[in-house]
């Protein structure tokens, strides 16, 4: 009887695509290959390095017969504006619009015009299962639906107002608003947060998830809590060693600062790093508008 082979794991789909680089090319050139990347649907997002152009047509030629990719990006610089603008250059043509599905939500978008971080997952279904049926929730930047859908699906929000001042965000945002089938409870308004008209004393709830930082905004949300108290989730960015204690102390201080209690000790959540040494933080903190 002969014996049974016995496969090893199968390697990961970045580390075969080594191996292949590595026969072609080199092992030090192959080194050089993030293991990272982001797929969004058909779209993949890379940030290789410019050392490895020459090999750009190879990579992206493995990638897409591994991954089963239409279209490759890669990252440029930085996210540009307040807008928040991705730089990229296509590797690989192919159509950019494309679909995300999380937590049973679909989210819609352009990859090579619109945001989208797969990091904030994790944040996003937080977001949702933070949410109590009937809350009326404010996103003051709303983008694509990130908090705003969550809010009404899986969150079963009774109503949620979704600000966004970018027009390209606006069309994906009502189109997923559709898609999800959240009409009647989701309404967008397209505009600057900062100066739209907004009930106040209304909110349950306010998503302020806007980076480097949403402090500055933490005085506009204040006033659209019920007066008996709602919820704040502010997104920061801090430094990694003690982040969640130095963001905490500059919410509570924003809040205080806009006139607000802090009824309860603000609670800080990592949701990814941000650069060597820095952190995105998300800070929790339930607040009553007005002194106590």
């Amino acid at each position: 009887m002969s014996p049974v082979a016995v496969r090893g794991p199968r390697q990961p789909p970045v580390e075969r695509i080594r191996d292949e680089l590595s026969a072609a090319a080199g092992p030090e050139v192959a080194a050089r290959l993030p293991a990272g990347y982001q797929r969004l649907g058909h779209v993949l997002v890379v940030r290789w390095p410019e050392t490895l152009r020459p090999e750009f047509p190879r990579l992206a030629e493995a990638f897409q017969r591994t991954l089963g990719v239409r279209t490759i990006l890669r990252h440029v610089g930085p996210i540009e504006g307040e807008l928040r603008t991705p730089r990229v250059e296509v590797l690989l043509e192919g159509p950019t619009e494309t679909e995300v599905v999380e937590d049973g939500i679909r989210w819609r978008f352009d990859a090579a015009r619109i945001m989208f971080a797969a990091g904030n997952r994790n944040e996003r279904v937080r977001a949702g299962r933070s949410v109590q049926p009937g809350e009326n929730v404010v996103d003051l930047f709303a983008g694509i639906g990130y908090f705003a859908l969550p809010a009404a699906k899986p969150g079963r929000a009774a109503h949620v107002l979704a600000v966004e001042r970018n027009p390209l965000s606006v069309r994906y945002l009502e189109e997923n608003v559709r898609r999800n089938r959240m009409g009647e409870r989701v309404e967008v308004v397209l505009g600057d947060n900062r100066t739209v008209a907004l009930p106040p004393g209304a909110a349950d709830r306010v998503f302020l998830g806007y980076l480097p930082t949403a402090v500055p905004w933490v005085g506009r949300a204040v006033p659209l809590l019920r007066g008996s108290g709602g919820w704040l989730h502010v997104h920061t960015v801090t430094d990694a060693g003690g982040a969640g204690a130095a963001a905490e102390a500059v919410v509570v201080g924003a809040v205080e600062h806009a006139g607000g209690t802090v009824r309860t000790p603000a609670r800080a959540h990592a949701v990814k790093a941000f650069g060597p040494g820095r952190t995105h933080v998300v800070v929790d903190v339930l607040v009553v508008p007005g002194r106590r």
